[in-house]
């Protein structure tokens, strides 16, 4: 967990996205610069530069993929477009962006667009208003990469979507949960031998076993 800007974002819960977006994030454009980062797994980054006609058509309608330019990526390496579902499309149509930017998130003055850092601090706010701890702006692409993984995603198809070239390094951002690891480990019973466990206590333990009634012990 993330404390103090130490550690990882923690992966968020349905209720805490839920309260996020119903009362943490106050405002249109708000909700859709975050609303990018969870339904598309990018980074802050990503988001924060993204171009209104990576996002809009000439005629102000969401299109169908998203588009996270090779220039705006962490190492430059490639350029990704993610559909954009049904989720991300609703928050994203309830957003006017400023016809004064090309960016879809300007900055202060509408001067280039919003920084990663002023992203950070809206996030903190928004989170101080629901009583979030320990998440960070990294929170959502962990969450996203971790449902993803959670639901049987391939990790190669969750590493195209998430722009890694490298599966160890998609795999330090999945959290395994307890339960998870109770199932793995519950799994290995498919294994065993025993079959009939009250026979194997009954023979581990002799005075568990039956014991003679009065009659038979005095038989010689």
């Amino acid at each position: 967990m993330k404390i103090a800007r130490f550690g990882k974002g923690k992966i968020l819960s349905f209720e805490e996205i839920q309260r996020l977006f119903d009362e943490g994030l106050q405002t249109p454009k708000d909700r859709a610069l975050f609303a990018i980062m969870l339904f598309t797994s990018c980074r802050v980054n990503e988001a924060c530069s993204l171009y209104k006609v990576d996002v809009f058509d000439s005629k102000c309608r969401v299109r169908p993929h998203l588009l996270i330019r090779k220039s705006n990526t962490k190492g430059k390496l490639a350029t990704r477009t993610i559909p954009v579902i049904e989720d991300l499309r609703v928050i994203l149509s309830a957003y006017q962006p400023s016809d004064e930017s090309a960016y879809l998130f300007p900055g202060r003055f509408n001067q280039g667009h919003i920084h990663p850092d002023s992203a950070a601090r809206i996030f903190r706010k928004a989170c101080r208003r629901v009583d979030i701890e320990g998440a960070s702006t990294h929170s959502f692409r962990r969450t996203a990469l971790t449902q993803m993984s959670n639901a049987g995603i391939p990790l190669r198809v969750i590493a195209d979507v998430s722009g890694h070239r490298v599966l160890s390094q998609l795999q330090s951002y999945l959290e395994i949960r307890p339960e998870q690891v109770l199932g793995a480990v519950s799994s290995l019973s498919m294994l065993s031998p025993v079959r009939e466990v009250g026979k194997i206590l009954k023979d581990d333990n002799p005075s568990q076993s039956v014991k003679q009634s009065p009659s038979e012990s005095k038989k010689p």
